[in-house]
């Protein structure tokens, strides 16, 4: 059976198949982790404009933060007066 042209057609299909979802979703996990490194750059540059050069810890804690919750960042860090502000932030978001 594992000889047959029908046989050896659904697995070449299966495969094929499989590929182009890998394909897919590699491309999109691709494209999320982009969005969220340039959310990143962004918000950094806004905070270091805001409160100077930041804490690494702090750095760290901002670069793991999804795109929703940078997002959410942008607008917060409108209120900040200190890095105080960002750390207690990132402590009760």
């Amino acid at each position: 059976m594992e000889e047959s042209v029908t046989y050896q057609d659904i697995i070449q299909k299966g495969i094929q198949k499989g590929l182009q979802q890998g394909l897919q979703q590699g491309l999109q996990q691709g494209l999320d982790r982009g969005k969220q490194e340039e959310a990143v750059l962004i918000v950094m540059r806004q905070l270091t404009l805001r409160l100077g050069l930041l804490d690494p810890g702090l750095q760290q804690q901002i670069e793991g933060l999804s795109i929703t919750r940078l997002e959410e960042l942008s607008e917060a860090l409108l209120d900040f007066k200190t890095a105080t502000d960002l750390a207690v932030w990132l402590e009760h978001g």
